[in-house]
């Protein structure tokens, strides 16, 4: 795409360069690019040089000699001999700026006889020196035909290998001596030597298809028996200075060598220029594999496609970030790696670059420093590689759907050209190739290679996804076949004065119509995008200063709106870096000529679909909507190379010497300089071609087409705010010296740490909701799946720093191979007789304190111990996915920091696994990590227990009783049940003499109540339990159960069993690191806490006032719960039942002016309950004639009553008690009840004058608190209702 271009610029091209072989500095060997010594030497690489470039200089686009000679010949000279394949190759290439603007380069490469004498001897020698030292080659056996001497370029892509079994193709006629003699010998008498040269054109846009006409017709020119019309300088100075570029809207016709070349150019409402073939990269990796490549490369994940083709690896990767429009590729972008940038692919950041194969490496031979989080395409063999948990793209099947019928409609295949023959492949390769004459040499055999229903062909039914597919065509009636007919009638009446040729319109349409599908998925995921733009509230120079800490878009409450399916891409989608720069240039636009092109279009769009749709902005629906503006959008293509807007002038004669601009056939020539070196001195051209307005238009069109540039300040802004995520944009292509490495590695862990910063600054923002809202940053919530987005992404950066530097890869996680390498080294000094204590634990000095009122032994501080957890975990298969298991394991363990510096404090195994410049070896930036990562242990976060739900975990329960009160004379025997949000464990008997147990069962979640008892057996079945304590043995995490009640019949209330509420035990301060001053965090204290601070034996004595703002705050403590989003409630059974919950509330309301009992004889609030319903009943059986709303509230009432007194659970009175509230506040009874109460004369009874429930003012505004629970939906857990069949 033709981002960032340079406008200044208003020619076809700005550079015409020759590469080659410069025969005055004779063969260097190229080390830089890797090729080992051991190869014949015909096959090893020698360095090329940029022999000549016309013009010296052009101001706007200064000359990058060592970019563009790495690029035009990533590979260095080649040499071949008579025997070898010798076809012209065409490939292009870009060179991206630091500041993230582009040049385009086209190249064509070529082979020309090698005149030099002393070049001929010097390759002689070097065979015989080889021949030396490899006397045994002869015996090896012959390898396959993708040996190395078909590594020769091709004119046309060779069918990739396939999977099916088919029998070994032929490639070479050439007898096998030949073919010895080819690979193993250059005899300077009997063979002639060719060797590799490229010309090349530099162009500010990305004309693919006219520049490899251009050139091939000059290539053509020098190899043809006759010479050309005019000398090479006419069209070479014609293309340079007399070649104007289109205008946005316009096309452009010029001549060639041989015939016209034609080039148009999208309008400013159009998508972007796009110019190569996509048929291509659907032939070669097929509709499903591009789908997973542009999500991965939509998440920002690394990719790294393979290819032995310089043009396949430019035209994936042009058409990957095409697809993306409106968003833009915003990190390292190298379609072309040279072999002297390999060092490169250690780089920690997303990164989009293209590896040149040799055709011989397998993927297994080839050492790749990170793999965790890398997307790898083999585009020969049509195999992609995914990261693991990557997100289904939204709508992924009926997308497939839509692009497949418009591969099919073009008589292409959507699984990708696996069975096609390579004439038919061939067909979609303009400019793929080097074979110029591709239209004669392959007639268009339309429909010859489909079978009678194009979906129906042997690796379809193969492919599940696309067996799918075709039912989902069926189910909607749709055939493919007629529409793939109705392509064949329009196509066949298609305007015959169409200036280009079939094949470029037909590029050009699949292209569009392709393009067109894409975009249109945006358009509607992101229809009401600009609702939630959050504008900055200050000027534009104070945003900038505070750009790291602002939110650009409120990201909770766009993925709140959004269907269920779309929300895991969605909400990792919305946290790259090319999501926020596309929202940044949307704030940074005043108006709507101050827009970059792409967010003009796509707002346009937008606007379209809004108009068309006239629904609520914010009502989202999953219904796939299908691309509309195809036709629209190929018409205006159709439209401007039927019509040509303008043609350049024709070569003509240059003012040269005599003598010059002969040329000798099949050598390019050296050009005259004088001519080419600068351009016409008038620009009669322009005045004469184009009218002026033409030229003011066209330079206002390609300022909004890109960058918008001529305000300098909101291009420092845009820049700027691009660079946030990343310190390094680019590779330089230019002096690779040691100290340049160096710098490019200094700035990666720079970018590193920064990254690291800002990721545990927005992880802690989002996790402290709400108290972070109220101080002043981000949003007010985080969902689950939001949270898991953050720690996904912040594993990535782990593994990113993990592996930069790496000396030796083992896996592919360099985090949990590192890990390994030091549980291996532990163990082994562990066994050794100097190792103290059990292998892998820390001794007791390094102990976690837990709760200190827990008497259980607190679990050990062991690194080891919690990789062993994770080994033992059958469920995680991969290296990845354990690396990632223990990330989140250590973070809701709060050991992340420790667990890392502790890894890390192993300088020898670091020094072992580590080069110097690794991140990791750089003391103050690794100290400043760990510091920023211990940041984490000031909220809690559950990323480990929520997760893995299915796994088994081992769980400790302690019964702490009174030692007071005949304890130790108990006889009966104790059980537990022990329940959570996931799951309840079942009675669980505890042994009398220790109480305490350990068992393993499937993961519970946060646990949430202890129900506890005993069977009343023996002769002192009477206990006093203070609390019971349970801990998970993996995560830590200990929650307390509170009681203080004794279980026994005629004690207490006479309950034998008893539901606890417990809360998770914060660990406490001294388990903090020693480094963090920080003091531990301590909940804010609720009101109810500033009045009571009492053991729950004693009654405490509240006044009125008092008592109704404890049942006003667990009101509250309930409707806040139900207006959080539903994955972010905590515990309403702790809002119900818990200390200083509803069930406190009212029974502070309940025993306010209770009449104290006759001594030694407790009288509980149940007893008042129970008197109250047999005065009811008596009532109803008297027949009192009271309303029947009356009647309606007493019959709920008894038979609550009725069905709580009949369980055949022991629970006791305050048991029941608590039941009852908890049944009424489900059925939204309760305020019906206590206004029965109030008026019953019972109360009048047992209650004394001052006794609240007696206050008819404090009664209704008590009433007035409990309907307000009557809108929401309230759900008890199974152990609150146990035994009651209501």
């Amino acid at each position: 795409m033709t981002t960032g271009f340079s406008s200044n610029s208003c020619r076809f091209a700005d550079y015409f360069v020759i590469c080659g072989l410069d025969t005055e500095s004779g063969l260097e060997p190229d080390e830089l690019s890797g090729e080992n010594f051991e190869q014949s030497p015909l096959r090893r690489t020698f360095k090329s040089k940029v022999l000549a470039h016309y013009p010296e200089n052009v101001e706007w686009n200064p000359f990058d000699q060592d970019a563009v000679g790495m690029l035009c010949m990533p590979k260095g000279l080649a040499f071949r001999t008579q025997v070898d394949t010798r076809e012209p190759q065409f490939h292009s290439f870009i060179i991206t700026r630091e500041d993230g603007s582009r040049t385009y380069g086209f190249a064509l490469t070529f082979f020309e006889e090698v005149t030099s004498k002393q070049i001929c001897s010097a390759m002689q020698t070097l065979y015989h020196m080889h021949n030396a030292e490899q006397y045994d080659i002869l015996h090896t056996p012959a390898t396959s035909p993708q040996g190395p001497e078909d590594a020769a370029p091709r004119p046309f892509p060779p069918l990739p290998p396939r999977q099916l079994p088919r029998p070994q193709p032929t490639l070479q006629a050439a007898p096998a001596i030949s073919r010895l003699q080819r690979f193993n010998s250059y005899d300077i008498s009997r063979d002639t030597l060719f060797v590799s040269k490229c010309i090349c054109l530099i162009a500010p846009m990305a004309f693919t298809q006219a520049s490899r006409k251009v050139l091939q017709q000059l290539h053509l020119a020098v190899t043809a028996p006759k010479p050309p019309p005019l000398p090479l300088e006419s069209y070479i100075y014609n293309v340079l200075y007399e070649v104007p570029l289109p205008p946005a809207g316009r096309s452009l016709k010029f001549s060639g060598v041989y015939g016209p070349v034609v080039c148009q150019r999208p309008s400013t409402a159009e998508l972007p220029l796009f110019d190569f073939a996509m048929a291509e990269v659907f032939d070669l990796l097929g509709v499903e594999n591009v789908i997973q490549l542009f999500t991965c490369a939509l998440l920002e994940i690394q990719i790294l496609l393979y290819s032995q083709h310089y043009h396949r690896l430019m035209a994936v990767a042009e058409s990957i970030t095409a697809l993306m429009f409106p968003f833009q590729w915003q990190h390292v972008y190298v379609p072309i790696l040279p072999a002297s940038l390999l060092h490169f692919l250690d780089a920690p950041v997303p990164y989009l670059m293209g590896l040149h194969s040799n055709g011989q490496d397998d993927r297994t031979n080839l050492e790749l420093p990170q793999e965790a989080n890398l997307c790898f395409v083999d585009i020969d063999n049509h195999f992609i590689e995914l990261p693991e948990d990557l997100p289904q793209f939204p709508n992924k099947l009926e997308f497939i759907q839509e692009i497949s019928e418009v591969l099919v409609s073009f008589d292409m295949a959507p699984e990708g050209n696996l069975l096609r023959t390579s004439a038919a492949q061939a067909k979609f390769l303009v400019g793929g190739g080097g074979g110029f004459r591709a239209p004669d040499m392959f007639p268009d055999n339309r429909n010859a290679n489909l079978a009678s229903s194009p979906l129906n062909s042997y690796l379809l039914r193969e492919n599940e996804t696309i067996a799918r597919l075709q039912a989902l065509v069926k189910r909607t009636g749709l055939s493919l076949d007629k529409q793939l007919d109705v392509r064949e009638d329009s196509s066949s009446n298609k305007d015959s004065r169409v200036q280009c040729d079939q094949e470029e319109l037909l590029m050009h349409q699949i292209n569009i119509q392709v393009r067109e599908v894409f975009a249109n998925r945006f358009t509607q995921m992101f229809a009401d995008y600009e609702v939630f733009v959050i504008q900055p509230s200050q000027d534009k120079e104070s945003w900038f200063t505070n750009r790291d800490q602002m939110q650009n878009f409120d990201k909770a409450s766009f993925l709140s709106d959004q269907p269920e399916p779309y929300l895991p891409f969605l909400s990792r989608f919305l946290e790259t870096q090319m999501f926020a720069s596309f929202i940044d240039g949307k704030i940074l636009c005043h108006d709507e000529e101050d827009k970059e092109h792409s967010l003009r279009v796509f707002d346009a769009r937008v606007d379209k679909i809004r108009m068309l749709n006239v629904r609520t902005p914010t009502l989202r629906t999953s219904m796939y909507q299908r691309c509309t503006n195809i036709e629209e959008a190929e018409k205006a293509i159709e439209m401007r190379v039927t019509k040509m807007d303008h043609t350049a002038l024709h070569p003509h004669l240059l003012d040269m010497r005599i003598g010059q601009g002969r040329y000798q056939q099949g050598f390019f020539p050296r050009l005259q300089s004088d001519v080419l070196s600068a351009g016409p001195t008038s620009n009669k051209w322009a005045k004469r071609s184009a009218p002026a307005q033409w030229r003011r238009r066209d330079r206002q069109k390609q300022h909004a087409e890109h960058l918008y540039l001529d305000n300098d300040q909101r291009e420092k802004y845009i820049q700027e705010a691009r660079n946030l995520g990343t310190t390094i944009r680019q590779p330089k292509l230019s002096n690779l010296s040691p100290s340049v490495i160096a710098h490019t590695n200094w700035k990666f862990v720079e970018g590193l740490l920064k990254e690291c910063r800002n990721k545990t600054k927005r992880m802690l923002v989002e996790k402290m909701g709400r108290e972070a809202v109220e101080l002043g940053h981000g949003e007010v919530s985080i969902t689950g799946v939001e949270e898991n987005t953050l720690i996904a992404s912040l594993c990535d950066l782990l593994e990113r720093i993990w592996s930069h530097g790496l000396q030796v890869k083992q896996g592919k996680s360099a985090l949990w191979s590192h890990l390994l390498h030091y549980q291996e080294s532990k163990e082994k000094n562990d066994a050794t007789p100097g190792g103290l204590g059990p292998p892998g634990f820390i001794h007791d000095s390094e102990r976690r304190k837990s709760d200190g009122g827990c008497a259980m032994p607190p679990l050990k501080v062991s690194l080891i111990q919690d990789m062993r957890h994770i080994q033992n975990i059958s469920e995680i298969k991969t290296d990845v996915g354990k690396a990632r298991a223990w990330v989140r394991l250590s973070m809701e363990k709060k050991l992340l920091s420790r667990h890392l510096k502790q890894l890390l404090s192993d300088h020898e195994l670091t020094k072992k696994l580590y080069k110097r410049y690794a991140f990791l070896r750089c003391d103050d930036e690794k100290e400043q990590f760990l510091y920023h990562l211990l940041s984490f242990n000031a909220v809690d976060y559950f990323c480990f227990t929520n997760v893995f739900t299915t796994i088994m975990i081992p769980y400790h329960v302690l019964v702490v009783s009174s030692k007071k009160l005949g304890g130790s004379m108990f006889t009966a025997n104790p059980w537990v049940c022990v329940s959570g949000e996931l799951a309840e464990t079942g009675v669980l008997q505890v042994p009398r003499n220790t109480l305490e147990i350990t068992f393993e069962c499937q993961n519970l979640g946060k646990l949430t109540t202890v129900q506890i008892g005993h069977d009343n057996t023996g002769l002192y079945a009477k206990w006093l339990v203070e609390s019971v304590v349970v801990r998970n043995e993996i995560t830590g995490h200990t929650y307390k159960f509170p009681c203080g009640r004794w279980l026994g019949k005629g004690v207490d209330d006479g309950s034998q069993e008893r539901i606890l509420v417990g809360e998770l035990v914060t660990a406490s301060a001294e388990n903090d690191e020693r480094m963090c001053r920080t003091p531990p965090m301590q909940q804010s204290p609720g009101m109810m806490r500033r009045f009571v601070t009492i053991s729950p034996s004693s009654k405490p004595k509240l006044n009125t006032g008092q008592i109704q703002e404890g049942v006003g705050e667990a009101i509250n403590g309930i409707v806040k719960h139900f207006h959080k989003p539903e994955k972010e409630r905590g515990s309403l059974t702790l809002l119900l039942c818990g200390e200083y919950g509803l069930v406190w509330a009212l029974e502070q309301v309940f025993q306010h002016g209770f009449k104290s009992p006759r001594l030694f004889k407790n009288v509980f609030i149940w007893d008042f309950l129970e008197k109250s319903q047999v005065h009811f009943q008596n009532a109803e059986q008297r027949g009192v004639s009271l309303d029947e709303n009356w009647q309606t509230r007493v019959s709920d009432f008894c038979r609550f009553m009725r069905a709580i007194n009949s369980t055949s659970r022991n629970i006791g009175k305050d048991g029941k008690f608590q039941m009852l509230v908890c049944l009424g506040a489900r059925d939204h009874l309760l305020h019906h009840w206590i206004a029965l109460l109030a008026d019953c004369p019972i109360t009048a009874q047992m209650y004394e004058e001052i006794a609240m429930i007696k206050e008819h003012s404090l009664v209704n505004s008590l009433i007035r608190v409990l309907q307000t629970l009557q809108e929401f939906n309230i759900t008890l857990e199974a152990s609150l209702v146990k035994g009651v069949g209501i």
